[in-house]
């Protein structure tokens, strides 16, 4: 395949170029990353704060942005090199052709830290996923929130008919109108979903039980990928430092948790840290998984190989 070929001639290219000078005497290499303003991003400002990528020899650019039209706009105008996004999203991007290549998971959920909850209302009679039979449950549609709602829910005993979904696209708007008793239901990401709860909004369920269908992922442009392969590889032994660093010195970046990971007030006292995953990957169940769902909807018209999306070769320890 066509990703086993090129894994090839990246790890020639690593020799070859850990015998040259930086940049492989073609000059400064920088990387631009977009990121959405989410926790999962904590390591790239562990990483710029500590001087990781500076220690690494890559420059690495970080351009916020407000929401995923913005940053998706960015990476199809060629403005970025990279980005913190998630399965669903690179699929929508590769559906005619490979423009994303993962190179990494950022976050994924685990038995004791949730990404993502299906919460009821505060007033709400709703306390398990049989209860939601029928309900509408408000979502952003054809996202990895959409993905994630379907298969708890489904996880969980009900059929596909039973699931009953409204398009309310905007996190916060989801949010206020979940507290605010307009829709019964809602999925949300955390550390929102927590605020919700200690407002008194009701879980139904979250992916603590499911851990498998919820991650976000590094993907860097095919461009990129292919033009600047050692700054992506320095790039991704800064990330591993500062993940280090958040698993095991988790109240060090308190503060920078409440910025970056825009933690609500009302649960500033008692969210924790996430456990980063270290030099972990997306695994082929998982993505295969998520091109069935794409294709069930619509969203891909073939299926999309692990191997042709999937880069795990660039990741050096």
């Amino acid at each position: 395949m066509y990703w086993r070929a090129l894994g090839i001639v990246l790890l020639a290219l690593a020799a070859l170029t850990a015998c040259l000078p930086w940049g492989g005497g073609s000059g400064e290499q920088r990387l631009r990353m977009g990121l959405l303003p989410i926790l999962d991003t904590l390591p790239f400002y562990v990483a710029e704060q500590k001087g990781y990528f500076r220690a690494e020899g890559v420059t690495v650019e970080l351009v916020p942005v407000k929401g995923a039209q913005e940053r998706d706009a960015l990476m199809q105008a060629g403005e970025i090199d990279g980005m913190l996004t998630d399965l669903v999203a690179v699929g929508l991007f590769n559906r005619e052709k490979t423009q994303l290549l993962v190179v990494a998971t950022a976050l994924r959920a685990t038995s004791d830290a949730a990404m993502f909850r299906v919460l009821a209302t505060p007033d709400s009679p709703i306390r398990s996923v049989r209860d939601l039979a029928g309900v509408e449950i408000a979502i952003s549609r054809n996202t990895i929130i959409e993905y994630i709602t379907e298969r708890l829910l489904t996880a969980e005993g009900l059929s596909h008919d039973q699931i009953q979904t409204l398009e309310v696209s905007a996190i916060p708007v989801r949010y206020e109108q979940l507290m605010a008793g307009q829709v019964q239901a809602a999925t949300l990401p955390d550390p929102l979903a927590s605020s919700a709860m200690a407002g008194g909004a009701h879980l139904v369920v979250d992916d603590t039980r499911h851990s498998q269908y919820s991650q976000t992922v590094l993907a860097f442009s095919r461009d990129s990928v292919e033009g600047k392969p050692e700054a992506i590889r320095r790039f991704l032994r800064a990330w591993d430092k500062a993940v280090d660093d958040l698993n095991h010195r988790p109240d060090d970046f308190a503060n920078l948790l409440i910025e970056k990971g825009r933690v609500p007030d009302n649960v500033r006292g008692t969210f924790r840290m996430p456990p980063f995953p270290n030099a972990g990957f997306p695994s082929s169940a998982e993505w295969e998984d998520v091109v069935r769902w794409m294709m069930e909807k619509g969203l891909l018209n073939r299926p999309l190989p692990y191997d042709e999306t999937v880069l795990t070769t660039l990741r050096t320890r």
